[in-house]
């Protein structure tokens, strides 16, 4: 590593006390800390807020752009002229683990030789809760709860429970791997698919391979989208899979919404064919007023926050300490993104 001392430039927003901790951990290094300069936070965790910023203040920022030789985020509202922007920047920590088509988009592994890292895996917990939670509301057949609440009538029935239900995850990384642990908490079945079903997944009790997906759709009482969003799984959910899914399933996006024809969700969530769904993400987001999954009472609808936290800035901090101990050792770094896969 140079003997210069490498800037730091936080690009989103980042309280106070875990800069401070950065700086503890490496004093060595210059961190330009300028939260008046990028988007205030609407909620925890916040890193996509839209700066307002002055002539003179936006000049000052890309002044510092122009300093970072490592960005802490990217800076999401000046993408495409990035490179132009930070051409001493060498290493980028992303706050998101799904920064592929982002990547790809931009053409970023073509224009420049950054090291880019994904923040996989701090996300994995607060996704496969909001999972466990829809099972659960499901099984428990919460709407019924909610009407009869509202028409103040007391009138006993009968629910199931998850023991014994037959979870089916597409998608085995972090955050498919972490659905599977908490479905196993019920004793549920979970069976799952992934490029080589030969290696074994802990919780996991049955594995099926790519070309198996069929096999793997017949066996689901819940199906949990969890895969990133690749030329492979685009499209990967549509009509003809959705058939193969029991009558009564429920549907469960925590990948992107590019994965699931959006349309064969809805026509079978009309038919019946499906019993309910909760969604986190969408074609199009936001959804637009007028999408007949607003109106669906059987569909849980969470604008693309079930990733998010209180805890995530914390874990971000610790995962970039981690990277940036990594980096300035010269050390393989910590969810680098591959950028043929796109994750």
């Amino acid at each position: 590593m140079t003997d210069k001392t490498l800037n730091i430039l936080f690009a989103s927003y980042l309280e106070p006390e875990y800069v401070e901790q950065i700086r503890n951990e490496f004093p060595q290094l210059n961190l330009i800390y300028r939260p008046d300069l990028v988007g205030q936070p609407r909620y925890k965790a916040d890193h996509s807020a839209k700066p307002q910023r002055s002539e003179a203040e936006d000049a000052e920022w890309k002044s510092l752009l122009q300093q970072a030789d490592i960005l802490f985020d990217f800076d999401y509202f000046n993408l495409d002229a990035l490179p132009e922007l930070a051409p001493n920047v060498k290493w980028i920590q992303s706050s998101s683990a799904g920064i592929g088509q982002l990547v790809k988009r931009t053409r970023y592994s073509e224009r420049t030789s950054w090291v880019l890292t994904t923040s996989s895996g701090i996300h994995a917990r607060p996704l496969a809760e909001f999972a466990i939670m829809a099972m659960i509301m499901f099984a428990k057949n919460y709407l019924y709860l909610q009407q009869e609440k509202q028409n103040h009538n007391w009138q006993r029935y009968a629910s199931t429970k998850l023991a014994g239900k037959t979870v089916a995850i597409v998608g085995l990384g972090k955050i498919g791997r972490e659905v599977a642990k908490l479905a196993k908490a019920f004793d549920m079945n979970v069976i799952g698919n992934r490029r080589d079903p030969q290696k074994s997944v802990t919780n996991v009790d049955h594995l099926y391979g790519p070309d198996e997906l069929n096999s793997l759709l017949k066996n689901a009482n819940f199906l949990v989208l969890a895969t990133p969003h690749t030329p492979e799984t685009e499209g990967l959910i549509g009509a003809a899979q959705i058939a193969q899914l029991p009558q009564g399933a429920v549907i469960i996006n925590i990948a992107r919404g590019a994965v699931m024809h959006q349309n064969a969700l809805i026509e079978n969530l009309q038919s019946g064919h499906l019993q309910g769904a909760a969604l986190d993400v969408f074609e199009v987001e936001p959804l637009p007023a007028d999408n007949p999954l607003w109106d669906m009472p059987n569909v849980i609808i969470s604008p693309h926050s079930a990733s998010t936290a209180d805890t995530e800035n914390k874990k971000l901090t610790d995962l970039f300490c981690e990277n940036l101990r990594r980096y300035l050792n010269n050390d393989p770094m910590l969810n680098v993104l591959n950028t043929d896969l796109l994750y």
